[in-house]
């Protein structure tokens, strides 16, 4: 097969091995962890059909410094085209590809590398961080198609935080009215769709990460707080025991998307109010919001992300280019398509795809 390297930034010298285990109760996430290397390895392998067959693949994106930065992707296969192709407004990066008619069986494998490293913000009190420029601020304070900022969002939001006299006053509300009145439902297909005004109206406030942040993030910008998804997937174990929060090996169906809101003084902050509802559910039978192993995540998942997690990018709204299909509503899955349609990204059996990721501690 041909092989042809798209991507290559420099490699990070003195990335530490993964710690061991700590207690569980310690949910600790620290940037004294350290930083660790992840591969994720993506093989597609679609039914070979008698027309054209299009793949998109999610590439990591997302690009701080201070928590993730891109080492580089490669890819391989038997594609009669591939290239990279970039969302223009959030900047989401894909790897599109695409067989001919009669061509003989797909095939394509995508190897990326990147390197993270636990958040955890001081919150106590602000610091000297820049002003977010005035296009950004626009951005992420906008609606979405599923996301909302007006009716039965803004009314909800403004009765979240009633009382609340500062910016963090208002996230902090708003973080905790999502892990008090929502629940993780385990029969929702993939992470959710995020359609929050659906939910509000029905009363229905279950669902998966894609459903519990996007309320957040939604009713975040209703109030004029900057704030975003972002899409990624889980790429290693908690190194604090957390059997929920982690997943190694084969990630297929590990996908996972977190959010931030811009606070004046601290930048953008990590939160994740989805896992607390994660912990209560998966965690051990039995869970509420009062035990201790509860308690200690949801404490730190305001401010604070353990970075066994690679973050593809924010987008919403992502037109596939060159699709004819419909606009998605975020990117974190493989999507395939032929001219008889668009394949369920949700069965990578069907679709015949896997993730799979590993540590490199060399």
């Amino acid at each position: 097969m041909d092989r042809r390297r798209f991507m290559q930034l420099s490699a990070l010298a003195g990335l530490s091995a993964s710690l061991p285990q700590l207690a569980r109760a310690a949910f600790a996430p620290s940037p004294a962890h350290g930083w660790r290397t992840f591969e994720v390895v993506t093989r597609i392998e679609p039914v070979a059909t008698d027309t054209d067959v299009t793949v998109w693949i999610p590439l990591p994106s997302v690009e701080q410094p201070d928590w993730i930065r891109v080492l580089g992707n490669e890819w391989s296969g038997n594609a009669a085209r591939a290239g990279i192709a970039v969302d223009p407004v959030y900047g989401s990066r894909m790897l599109v590809a695409q067989w001919l008619k009669g061509q003989g069986v797909p095939e394509l494998e995508v190897v990326s590398r990147v390197s993270t490293r636990d958040r955890a913000l001081d919150l106590s009190s602000p610091g000297k961080v820049a002003d977010l420029d005035e296009a950004t601020r626009q951005l992420y304070t906008r609606a979405t198609e599923l996301l909302p900022t007006d009716g039965i969002v803004r009314d909800t939001a403004l009765d979240a935080t009633r009382g609340a006299k500062t910016d963090m006053e208002r996230a902090r509300a708003l973080y905790d009215w999502v892990c008090d009145r929502t629940e993780r439902n385990p029969k929702t297909r993939g992470c959710g769709l995020g359609d929050i005004r659906s939910m509000l109206v029905s009363g229905n406030l279950s669902g998966k990460c894609a459903d519990l942040n996007a309320l957040f993030v939604g009713m975040a910008r209703s109030v004029g707080l900057p704030a975003r998804d972002v899409y990624g997937i889980r790429v290693a174990d908690s190194r604090f025991g957390y059997k929920s929060l982690g997943k190694s090996g084969d990630i297929s169906k590990a996908q996972h998307c977190r959010a931030e809101v811009w606070l004046s003084g601290f930048g953008w902050v990590p939160v994740d109010p989805a896992d607390v509802r994660k912990v209560v559910l998966e965690e051990k039978p039995g869970l509420t919001l009062k035990d201790d192993v509860v308690v200690a995540a949801r404490e730190k998942l305001f401010g604070a992300w353990e970075m066994n997690w690679l973050a593809y990018n924010f987008g919403h709204d992502v037109a596939l280019p060159g699709s004819a299909g419909p606009t998605l509503p975020f990117l974190m899955y493989p999507q395939g398509e032929t001219a008889g349609g668009r394949f369920d990204s949700l069965d990578p059996g069907a679709f015949s795809y896997s993730i799979k990721s590993r540590e490199i501690t060399a």
